[in-house]
């Protein structure tokens, strides 16, 4: 009992302290299981026995026999399906080239490399090797976010790792899993005629399963079959049963068919497909917590000692400093990305839960087949994992500044609310050379933003979605244009610490405009207009105006003007070395108004 509830404490503690220090949370959870498990029985215990011990003997521990191979095959079925439901052809399609010849170009020079490497400098037969080149194609937004979180970055670089990461999870593991299916049918003794029926048989009955339960259970959700308050566990359910269907007609196709059925799900017309996503990811969260504590723990101090040797750093060298930069300058090949680009994005490429997940359970499977040189493929993902893993958190950001791809201002700027008026204020300063992001909970909003060309997310800001978003890392402003001022308020008070480092504003409210209830501060987008007045004016005369100035007399009279006049509103002010300044933030930092400019919108004076 002590055990596994202490296997949980630890493994949320872990999260908690990723969370804290921005760093992958594999990082932490590895590092405790080892520290439990064989560092423990080798340094810490006078018997030799660890603090947390997954099997003993085979027969003892937390999962004596085949208990913990069951709980590792079953949570990674799960954490697999939801992978598989964040994979969407509409993302492959519109990511770019870059990408998408990274995860297919780029996918196939490290399975082939790292194949080969592995198998020369190791001497384990090809079907090993080419099965760890496998599940070190994975890298994942588990580990990519938290070392980029912190690194302002143009956008094309943060896209490409990112979406990098999301869609060569699910891809890396069907690949992992084919091998290993492979291996298992026969492939490690010849390529026969049984191991190729087998194989097939593994590839009809796990797509097929997929497929079918996959529709099935969009049809009942949608149909509203199912109560609200058992959508997630019916869907789980269904996971579950879907592997062991699965693996009753073809041994081995349980995780080929819940990465088929995710897959499928998450491109069909599921309606409630968000809150699928956030239950699996929260359940995923979890297993992962207990899975890799379990899994570094039940390692053993022989294992560990497979690598003390010169051939794992050749090993890890070799995957880190030639074959991913080989992939990714291959991939770039005519694309607009600089060379200093290109080798951050190679020297990014720490490798993730999927990969040591399955590369347990796989090799689990395999020792018990006594295949010949299985004792190596567990040990080298996890060093490949927390080497890369290691490698990227503590110098990502110094090479950032060493290559040059360090945005030293993050002057991009990011609006609250979509309206026409947002619109219209960000089309201005996208014209003038500055990076804008409209985000609203509107669909209808964002759509019209991006069909005029704006960058627009639909978001709902008391959702966290945004802080994983590695792609407004260069945002430095954050403006409140929406009509409610609560969410206004919410968005500065919540939002400013991450995205609003040079500057936070928000609209005034009418009572602050009725009462006067306020100070000319960095708080006000406009001090004398709300959502109201904005919104009329931009409706009335959709348009940007400038009127020029000279000197300090003159900005005080012009502005006098606009306030007077009905249906004109001064936003910004342009100083001649073409900065933009907010009215309030004008105010505040004073600079010089030669040949300035005031922008306003509405009548023209």
């Amino acid at each position: 009992m002590i055990e596994l509830a202490g296997i949980i404490i630890l493994g949320i503690l872990a999260q908690w302290v990723a969370w804290r220090f921005k760093i992958p949370a594999i990082l932490p959870l590895i590092l405790i299981g080892l520290l439990v498990g064989p560092i423990a029985a080798e340094f810490l215990t006078e018997d030799g026995s660890k603090y947390i011990e997954p099997i003993w003997n085979g027969k003892k521990g937390l999962f004596p026999g085949d208990g913990l191979y069951y709980f590792v095959s079953l949570a990674i079925s799960i954490i697999l399906f939801e992978g598989g439901l964040t994979l969407k052809r509409d993302e492959i399609k519109n990511v770019g080239p870059v990408i998408t010849k990274l995860i297919t170009l780029g996918s196939t020079v490290t399975f082939f490399g790292a194949g080969i490497a592995a198998h020369y400098i190791f001497g384990i037969g090809y079907e090993l090797s080419f099965l760890f080149s496998g599940l070190i194609i994975v890298t994942g937004p588990t580990v990519i976010t938290p070392i980029l979180r912190n690194i302002p970055l143009k956008k094309d670089i943060s896209a490409v790792l990112k979406w990098e990461g999301i869609l060569i999870d699910p891809i890396g593991a069907l690949v992992a899993v084919l091998v290993f299916e492979f291996i298992s049918v026969g492939g490690g003794s010849g390529f026969t005629k049984t191991a190729l029926i087998e194989f097939s048989k593994i590839l009809l009955f796990g797509t097929s399963f997929g497929f079918t339960f996959a529709h099935a259970l969009a049809f009942v959700i949608n149909k509203k079959w199912i109560p609200h308050y058992l959508l997630n566990v019916v869907s789980l359910s269904t996971v579950l049963l879907v592997f062991i269907e699965s693996e009753l007609f073809a041994h081995e196709s349980g995780l080929l068919a819940v990465v088929v059925m995710g897959m499928v799900l998450g491109n069909g017309k599921l309606k409630r497909l968000k809150e699928l996503l956030y239950f699996k990811e929260s359940l995923s969260i979890l297993l992962i917590s207990i899975l890799f504590i379990l899994l570094a723990a039940n390692i053993d101090m022989s294992d560990l000692m497979l690598l003390y040797t010169w051939k794992t750093a050749i090993l890890f060298g070799l995957v880190v400093f030639i074959i991913r930069p080989l992939a990714v300058f291959l991939s770039t090949v005519n694309s607009n990305l600089k060379l200093e680009e290109k080798l951050f994005i190679s020297w990014v490429g720490p490798r993730g839960i999927v990969a040591a997940g399955i590369a347990s359970l796989f090799g689990s499977k395999l020792l018990k087949q006594g295949v010949e040189g299985a004792e190596y493929i567990t040990p080298l993902v996890f060093m490949i994992v927390l080497g890369t893993v290691l490698l990227n958190a503590t110098t990502a950001r110094a090479f950032a500044k060493l290559a040059g791809v360090f945005l030293k201002n993050s002057d991009g700027i990011l609006m609250v609310g979509a309206s026409e008026a947002s619109r219209l204020i960000a089309d201005y300063l996208q014209k003038f050379g500055k990076r804008v992001v409209l985000i609203d909970a509107n669909k209808n909003f964002v759509d019209k933003a991006n069909n005029q060309g704006l960058e627009a997310l639909q978001v709902n800001v008391y959702d966290e979605d945004l802080s994983d978003n590695i792609e407004l890392n260069d945002i430095g402003y954050l403006i409140a244009l929406t009509g409610s001022d609560a969410v206004n308020n919410f968005a500065l008070n919540n939002l400013s610490k991450e995205f609003g480092e040079h500057g936070a504003f928000r609209l005034a409210t009418a009572n602050e405009i009725r009462n006067k209830d306020y100070e000319f501060k960095n708080l006000f987008f406009t001090p004398q207009d709300d959502f109201i007045n904005l919104s009329e004016t931009v409706r009335d005369y959709p348009q940007i105006n400038e009127v020029n100035v000279s000197s300090n007399e003159e900005l005080e009279s012009t502005l006098e003007k606009l306030n007077t006049q009905v249906e004109t509103i001064p936003l910004f002010i342009v100083t001649k070395d073409q900065n933009i300044y907010l009215l309030s933030e004008f105010e505040a930092k004073k600079p010089s108004v030669e040949n300035a400019k005031i922008v306003y919108v509405g009548n023209e004076i």
